[in-house]
């Protein structure tokens, strides 16, 4: 038998026991125990439900990928407090439709989930046949403007990245 096929998950596995152990802030036979069971179960009976990871080209490029994003969501956070707090006047909420170039799933979920963490825009919906994502933007006076900077800031690095 494959390792895979009775561990399919190790890391989260292991994070899952560890998790467990913290929460019962005990390291009793019976807390590992029942942690380790728990840990075992849980990825083991929601297996169908993962996605397929794609493989990564360049783990350099996933790193300095997360760091921008970081990077971008302290400033889109400084930017969304200004317009909050600013007159409403200066605020231009749109809904945009953004058509997209990535192949994978799990990358256009990355691309989602990417646009949504930024304060400011959220993706609403992902199109049918994943081709399009509809955004709601707190401020877009040029939404062509900000499909464009959404385009080549996230969705080519994930390109670069996964496909």
């Amino acid at each position: 038998m494959r390792a895979r096929s009775w561990l399919p998950h190790p890391t989260l596995t292991l994070v899952l026991f560890l998790i467990w152990l913290l929460l019962m802030n005990s390291i009793t036979p019976g807390a590992m125990v029942l942690g380790a069971l728990l840990a075992w179960s849980l990825p083991t009976l929601t297996r169908a439900f993962w996605p397929e990871v794609p493989q990564v080209n360049s783990s350099w490029k996933m790193l300095g990928f997360i760091l921008m994003v970081l990077g971008d969501i302290v400033h889109a956070n400084l930017v969304a407090f200004r317009l909050i707090l600013g007159p409403t006047r200066k605020l231009h909420p749109a809904w945009i439709e953004m058509p997209i170039d990535l192949q994978d799933k799990f990358a256009v979920t990355i691309l989602a989930s990417t646009i949504s963490l930024t304060p400011g825009t959220v993706t609403v919906e992902v199109g049918r046949g994943h081709k399009k994502l509809l955004i709601h933007a707190l401020n877009a006076e040029d939404p062509v403007a900000l499909v464009a900077h959404l385009k080549a800031r996230y969705e080519t690095p994930i390109r670069e990245i996964f496909e």
